[in-house]
């Protein structure tokens, strides 16, 4: 399957046609300005959203009050609006899932695998870390190319850090919001920013979390497998901001500024081409159990929750 897409990039002198899923977040309108351009850069040059199924979130008002004012942003860009995610297939060769809420994301993701379509899915990958896995089980079973990521991931400097810029990486701490919505796992919503920083710098391989909580602040340590300790600080109080410090064996590094979306639209664009995943299933999903043992230790009052006890939990449930 991926000799295929790489043939198709190589080969295929037509635009290839991205459909999206989910007009209610400011990510579906900046990526079809920097898809739709008339004078896109080669690295995104030849990608054009064609068409868009705009509904999600049914009962998060932040999130349904935006889908007219995005659709009507997106018509003027030269997309079609369409009735179904059926419809929007038959449209399409990729997909980007945009839907801001969580909890369709595994339904609207299933849908788009049995069609065999590559996937993006835009934060948070899902509503639990149950249907985490169920989305990756049935791409794996289907051999179709998913991938999914915050932007911050893509930060220049957060990028220079894990290629070795300051050496090996032996700590971090890592910052951003962390709003919270009562629909989804606390850190799911927002602090999934901050969280995929940190493990931009550090790697898989945490073995427990605990966690502080106030109403305006988050501290989440978490204890990797060869010693090193790894911070995730959610602002919910005063000035917000995305970054952190990474501390490593050649260097102490600050991990940003954010500078936007257009580094991840690259990234998705050459994930389309070669259907080559650029961030593991195993990473993210460890990134999302990051987070739900998060918040068991919340519920357990600050205590340390290994890692591995919730990933096997959430799978069991997922593979019943």
């Amino acid at each position: 399957m991926m000799a295929s897409f790489e043939a198709q990039a190589q080969t295929s002198p037509q635009v290839v046609r991205v459909g999206m899923i989910g007009l209610d977040t400011s990510h579906s309108t900046a990526f079809t300005e920097i898809l739709n351009d008339a004078e896109a850069k080669p690295d995104v040059a030849g990608y054009r959203v064609v068409a868009a199924y705009p509904h999600g979130s049914a009962d998060i008002e932040s999130s349904v009050s935006r889908i007219p004012r995005y659709t009507e942003a997106v018509k003027k860009m030269g997309v079609e609006i369409v009735d179904s995610i059926a419809e929007l297939l038959a449209r399409v060769d990729v997909v980007l899932l945009e839907t801001n809420d969580g909890r369709p994301h595994l339904a609207q993701a299933l849908e788009v695998i049995e069609a065999g379509k590559p996937l993006f899915i835009d934060k948070p990958v899902a509503g639990s870390l149950v249907d985490a896995v169920k989305i990756y089980d049935a791409a794996k079973r289907r051999g179709v190319p998913v991938f999914s990521s915050s932007s911050l991931r893509y930060m220049e400097a957060a990028q220079a850090i894990r290629q070795g810029s300051i050496g090996e990486v032996r700590g971090a701490d890592a910052y951003s919001p962390a709003v919270l919505e009562p629909t989804h796992p606390d850190l799911f919503w927002y602090g999934i920013h901050g969280v995929e920083t940190l493990y931009t710098v550090m790697g898989t391989g945490c073995e427990t979390v605990q966690r502080i909580f106030t109403d305006e602040t988050d501290v989440v340590i978490g204890h990797w497998a060869d010693g090193r300790i790894g911070t995730f600080r959610g602002i919910r109080d005063g000035q917000l901001g995305y970054g952190g410090t990474a501390f490593g064996t050649e260097g102490i590094a600050p991990i940003g500024p954010y500078t936007g979306y257009r580094p991840l639209v690259t990234v998705i664009i050459a994930f389309f081409r070669t259907g080559q995943a650029p961030v593991s299933p195993e990473e993210t999903l460890e990134i999302y159990t990051f987070m739900e043992a998060a918040d068991e230790s919340k519920r357990r009052g600050g205590a340390p929750v290994k890692l591995a006890d919730v990933l096997e939990k959430a799978i069991a449930q997922a593979r019943e």
